[in-house]
């Protein structure tokens, strides 16, 4: 399964790093995911559960928290509240560049921001908790007992699985205040609570919680045998495999994205950049997603078309297309066109018919192959009518690109 590797600019300013995992063709919907306290999106939990849903035609987002990993910021200055943020940011990026997530999915401490983010998410239908603690300010416990030198201090450095981290006392005001069983209570949404009976960091008590406190329609699956942490790689496999089951009753696997769009309403193109590569990018029109890339040549890793690539592909394919309109509607015995494009640099002291006489000029070279039981006057017509396809038009025309930065 390909994946996507970006970045986005968080609530505060901080560029936080990305990835997206997307299945072989179309994706049937659009997955958020959160990870664990102090992991990141590469946690192998993540990982698995994602590429097994994308392989399901899932496309999942998941990125680092403030702090974590290779996203900008400082860990001591994030709290809940700055993750649940983090969460609702990601959820509009996603919307801006593809489609909204249409499932949320939360692990561990990630699981509670979920919740607590679900209602500012409006695309979202279907929500997943695994291994949700009922109360943010379970957390605590890992370094319960550097709880009153944090309060003390302001700031203390504990060890969490190995590592060292930063905790302050703003963080626990902030968990301390968060109540998650009111936001539950209205989720208004479908919820999956995957859980183990024998999970020692977060108990199944939390579950039970969470359930009582849910409207329907709610669900619970047992991940019985599974530590918190998901190690094992079929655990992860269940886990997709019930998520991409049970969402189908719940999300709507097909119809914003492959609906028509409006006869006149223009699609928006978002081009995005991977950080695959040097130069790789994401080529997004409507449901349509690509690659762009540069050659080998010129240090990119060949991996898609050309931006004058795809320039040249829009002419030809208007080329073709205007034709066989015309065709068409004269009822022209035309079977087939085929138009070969190429682009280059020549000096202007060469093109006796062009208005600069100095410096480089752009030049394309368009070959038109007409196939079929055509005369020449029918043939000439069909040529003439190449020079008005509307890309044609457009580049010959005078050209005015507006640029502006984003919010």
């Amino acid at each position: 399964m390909p994946t996507e590797r970006f970045q986005f600019t968080s609530a505060e300013g901080h560029q936080l790093a990305a990835a997206l995992d997307l299945p072989e063709g179309t994706p049937l919907a659009y997955a958020l995911f959160a990870h664990c306290f102090t992991c990141g999106k590469d946690v192998l939990a993540a990982k698995r559960i994602a590429t097994a849903l994308a392989a399901k035609g899932i496309a999942v987002l998941r990125f680092d928290f403030t702090g974590l990993g290779s996203s900008e910021g400082d860990f001591a200055n994030s709290t809940f509240s700055s993750n649940v943020a983090d969460l609702v940011r990601a959820a509009d990026h996603l919307r801006e560049t593809r489609r909204g997530p249409a499932i949320l999915i939360g692990h561990s401490l990630g699981a509670a921001a979920i919740l607590a983010a679900a209602g500012r998410i409006p695309d979202a239908s279907a929500v997943v908790t695994i291994a949700a603690p009922s109360d943010p300010a379970h957390v605590t416990h890992l370094f319960r007992d550097r709880i009153g030198d944090i309060r003390q201090h302001g700031k203390v450095e504990v060890q969490l699985a190995g590592r060292p981290f930063h905790i302050t006392s703003e963080f626990l005001d902030d968990i301390a205040e968060r109540s998650l069983m009111p936001q539950v209570t209205k989720l208004h949404k479908a919820l999956l609570i995957m859980h183990s009976p024998t999970d020692n960091t977060v108990g199944i008590d939390n579950a039970t919680k969470i359930f009582v406190a849910a409207k329907h329609p709610k669900s619970f699956v047992s991940l019985a045998g599974s530590d918190h942490l998901l190690s094992g790689k079929r655990d992860a496999a269940y886990v997709a495999g019930v998520i991409a089951a049970w969402a189908e009753r719940y999300v709507d696997l097909a119809s914003p994205e492959q609906a028509p769009a409006s006869n006149n309403a223009p699609r928006k193109i978002v081009v995005s950049e991977t950080r695959n590569g040097k130069f790789q990018q994401t080529v997004s029109v409507g449901p349509h997603q690509s690659v762009a890339d540069e050659p080998i040549a010129a240090g990119g890793d060949d991996s898609g078309p050309g931006p004058y690539d795809y320039l040249l592909a829009g002419l030809g394919a208007c080329t073709s297309m205007t034709m066989r309109m015309y065709a068409d509607r004269k009822s022209l015995p035309l079977d087939r066109v085929t138009v070969t494009l190429e682009h280059r640099k020549i000096h202007a002291e060469d093109c006796a018919e062009c208005e600069t006489r100095v410096g480089m000029l752009d030049q394309i070279e368009r070959v038109i192959s007409i196939e079929g039981a055509l005369d020449a006057e029918q043939r000439a017509k069909l040529m003439e009518i190449a020079d008005k396809c509307p890309v044609h038009r457009t580049l010959k025309s005078e050209i005015r690109i507006v640029t502006s930065a984003a919010d």
